[in-house]
């Protein structure tokens, strides 16, 4: 964080401590899932219709005051604030008490209990559930080079998530954020997911590295696919992709690197919730692809 954010993040008078508190803390949590996305403060500004200062003032904590009258409100009814602004239709009795029953215990014994329910009501289809395999992870991890490799070894199609969300909306990703919006997007990402997985039976697919950004995507491709994290360290990440003849990262060095550290720091919580975790790092592509063999073997 620079400076300036630094010295913008003063406590309002206006406020108590704990209102400050809480505005700083949706602040991060608001920067937290941008990085997740992968998007700068401009693109959110643009995709939201919410101005650039709104949004830095949001991040420094100083969220205009009808966040914190919201939160009243949602305290006097002795509801989360999340109850409050949730657009989908409300969720059972059940969920809602299994919810409440989980978070009673430690965050490290939820990825156990989503494991153990996942086995015991998907136990049928597990088997099959391993002879379609998904890469996950940022751009330059080898996803594509790996996959590709992979495919051509168990002779089963190889297939890109993002060319097939190109073919359900009929236009380039980079239209359907320009006409359509991340919404729209994800949207046709569920979409082309949910066709891939209905009309084959086996395969190798390269998911999107954003899938992580929406819980509903990720976790039908968790439920489908045997899948993989292919992770690498930030500086060979960055390598990689300019060895592939992309200089962008090159404009602002310092600034992008720190960009692709924050959407790594911010995604990995939830990549690494993979069946397996595989490090290209310093890795040749041959080593790398017999560590994916090894996997596959257990």
């Amino acid at each position: 964080m620079s400076n300036d954010e630094n010295s913008s993040r003063l406590k309002r008078p206006d406020l108590s401590l704990e209102e400050n508190n809480y505005l700083l803390m949706l602040g991060d949590r608001i920067r937290d899932l941008r990085a997740q996305r992968g998007m700068t403060r401009k693109m959110l500004a643009q995709q939201s219709g919410v101005s650039e200062r709104y949004l830095a003032q949001l991040e420094t904590g100083h969220g205009n005051i009808s966040i914190i009258l919201l939160r009243q409100i949602a305290q006097g009814l002795g509801f989360p604030i999340v109850d409050l602004v949730r657009e989908e239709t409300e969720q059972s009795p059940e969920l809602t008490l299994l919810i409440q029953y989980l978070s009673r215990f430690p965050p490290k014994t939820h990825d156990w209990a989503r494991r153990l329910l996942q086995n015991e009501l998907e136990s049928s289809g597990r088997s099959a559930r391993r002879q379609r395999i998904a890469f996950i992870g940022l751009r330059g991890a080898g996803k594509t080079t790996l996959g590709t490799m992979l495919a051509e070894h168990l002779g089963v199609p190889f297939l890109e998530l993002a060319k097939v969300i190109e073919q359900e909306a009929g236009a380039d990703l980079s239209e359907i954020f320009s006409l359509y919006g991340q919404t729209a997007y994800r949207r046709y990402e569920r979409r082309g997911l949910e066709s891939v997985v209905a009309n084959n039976e086996a395969f190798v697919l390269i998911a999107g590295g954003s899938i992580v950004s929406e819980p509903a995507n990720f976790d039908l491709l968790l439920s489908s696919c045997f899948t993989i994290w292919l992770c690498a360290s930030p500086e060979e990440h960055m390598a990689r992709v300019m060895a592939q003849g992309d200089y962008r990262p090159m404009h602002g060095n310092q600034e992008a690197m720190d960009d692709l550290k924050r959407i790594l720091a911010g995604r990995t919580t939830m990549y690494s919730k993979a069946d397996a975790i595989i490090d290209t790092s310093g890795r040749t592509v041959e080593q790398s692809f017999l560590d994916i063999l090894e996997v596959l073997a257990r």
